[in-house]
């Protein structure tokens, strides 16, 4: 299964960006890569290694030693040498950690040529599922299925969050699996509409429950308020069309993937060339010609921003529903205090809609993890790398310090679980404290990428809004998630066709899905797009993901 890649760093249109992996542009590169080629004896490779390590205990190093990591710096959250984090890590752990710098810009890219020049540090964080394909012939990157023995942790999470069957679809081609992801409790989609919830039930009565209902309330808004286009994107229709596409059981922006998906007969097929996709392509065509949906929003490029106009829109009530997370909703609500006041509005993240496919959204899906660069099965520290990792990213009372800091001297936490910063503090990004003298993520380091990986849902709902908890249980309640996509771990020939091909037809579908929702392209060309792709090689692509997938079902069940 391969996850879409919005990272949630702060969850609003500030901090947002969804970026993409490119994993088939990446495998040549990674390809070149010698890897270490050598059998691990992980038991006598052991130096600082914790006697007696098990599930929900802390980690601590029989010696010191490093581990190094990979950071990705983004430009609003630059690493201080002040940060807490670290050194709060070392004292728990015994663990230093040493950071190689890419820059957030070409985070992906950068990545690539550090593993395939052989210079990547030990821990490669900020994994999806499916960016590790293009790496595992090389042997740049270490088998972890054949090490997670030793992470009790990640083995206790899985079995009791029932992840099982998700971890078994990592598998590449080999049967192995070379990332571990970040596990999550509950799975609900990170992006959906953010709306007035106000206006809508003045207007139209009520918050739409479907796309249809929506379309109507829009209509509505827009004659209440004529100036306005109402609903809008921000992110180059990447979220917009992502967490829609489930509503007609099809697949689109950051959910893209490989574009493949189970045809009628059994087969994959392509989505962009099924009656399902057109569908939603039609209907945003048709909020665009009515004026309901914001032009502006689906091109302005996105810089990582997430395009702040849509905030101020918002703020001066020209836009009433927008892509946006439980962040995005703060950011709203912060413009809107502005402009008509704290009281006057309420703003609400909604359940994605529903649609002609029925109540359905994204499959449960993992968040990000990590690989490890191969030349760490050489060291004398590889055991004690893996039990510090598996404390760093599954252990509770770890993931708790990476999102809050330091117990009663950043937070304290209640009898009932109940955390709270102390005064002195604040973490803006979720309306904190506002106005606190320290920021735990921006002066100490807390509350940075690390913390979003694995989330039990209580800690989820630790710094979550009250709107957003009640999202969470709203979708679980009302929304179907769709079964996990069918794995389909290909080999590294096939890996290399499959980017030759990928790519060209990828971004004519790209192309030509704006062109109809813009109105630049009639629909009645629908059929010669259809054959376009065709022209640009979509048989061969289909035929290497169905040889694939055949090729897993049979090995696997």
């Amino acid at each position: 299964m391969t996850t879409p890649h919005p990272f949630h760093l702060s969850q609003t249109r500030r901090s947002f960006v969804g970026l993409s992996a490119a994993a088939f542009a990446t495998v040549a590169l990674a390809s070149c890569s010698s890897g270490s080629g050598e059998e691990a004896d992980v038991e006598t490779q052991n130096v600082g290694a914790m006697e007696g390590y098990a599930a929900d205990t802390q980690f601590k190093a029989s010696e010191p030693f490093q581990v190094s990591m990979l950071w990705t710096d983004w430009p609003e959250v630059p690493v201080e040498d002040s940060w807490r984090l670290f050194e709060h890590i070392k004292e728990l752990t015994g663990v230093e950690i040493t950071l190689t710098h890419i820059p957030f810009s070409d985070h992906a890219e950068k990545r690539s040529l550090l593993i395939s020049a052989g210079d990547a540090p030990t821990l490669i964080p900020l994994v999806y599922t499916g960016e590790e394909a293009p790496f595992v012939s090389s042997g740049a990157v270490v088998p972890l299925s054949d090490y997670v023995d030793k992470m009790p942790n990640f083995q206790k999470y899985v079995e009791e969050w029932d992840l099982g069957d998700m971890i078994n679809n990592l598998k590449q081609a080999d049967g192995k699996y070379y990332m571990v992801p970040g596990l999550q409790e509950v799975s609900v989609p990170v992006f959906s509409l953010v709306v007035r919830k106000d206006v809508f039930e003045e207007v139209a009565g009520a918050v739409p429950n479907t796309w249809e209902e929506l379309h109507e309330a829009l209509k509505l808004i827009k004659a209440k308020y004529p100036d306005s286009t109402p609903l809008a994107d921000g992110f180059e229709g990447g979220a917009l069309f992502n967490f829609a596409s489930h509503a007609w059981l099809t697949k689109g922006g950051w959910g893209f993937g490989d574009g493949s998906i189970e045809g009628p007969d059994g087969k994959l097929t392509y989505v962009a060339i099924t009656d399902e996709y057109k569908a939603m392509v039609e209907l945003f065509r048709t909020l665009v010609e009515e004026g309901l949906l914001d032009r502006e929003s689906l091109t302005a490029s996105n810089d990582g921003s997430g395009a702040a106009s849509v905030s101020e829109k918002f703020a001066a009530e020209t836009c009433f529903a927008a892509s946006g997370s439980s962040g995005t909703a703060i950011e709203f609500a912060t413009a809107l205090d502005e402009t008509v006041g704290k009281g006057n509005h309420a703003v609400t993240l909604i359940p994605p809609p529903a649609g002609p496919a029925g109540d359905h959204v994204e499959p449960r899906n993992f968040w990000h993890g990590f690989m490890l660069s191969s030349e760490i099965t050489k060291s004398e520290h590889f055991l004690a790398t893996l039990q510090f990792l598996d404390w760093l990213y599954y252990n509770p009372d770890a993931r708790e310090m990476l999102r809050w800091g330091e117990k009663d001297v950043n937070y304290t936490e209640a009898a009932d679980g109940t955390i709270a910063l102390k005064d002195e503090f604040s973490l803006d990004d979720y309306a904190i404290n506002p106005g606190a003298e320290t920021d735990i993520k921006t002066d100490l380091g807390f509350s940075t990428f690390p913390a979003e990986s694995t989330e039990s849902r209580a800690l989820k709902e630790s710094y979550s809004t009250p709107e957003f908890v009640q999202y969470i249980d709203d979708v679980l309640s009302v929304r179907t998630p769709r079964e996990p996509y069918p794995p389909k771990p290909m080999d590294e020939t096939e890996l290399e066709q499959a980017s030759l091909l990928s790519t060209p037809i990828k971004d004519a579908v790209d192309t030509a899905t704006l062109q109809f929702i813009m109105g630049d392209r009639d629909m009645s060309e629908w059929d010669a797009f259809k054959s376009e792709l065709e022209a640009a090689g979509l048989p061969r692509y289909l035929e290497l993901l169905n040889t694939a997938r055949d090729r897993f079902v049979e090995a696997n069940g």
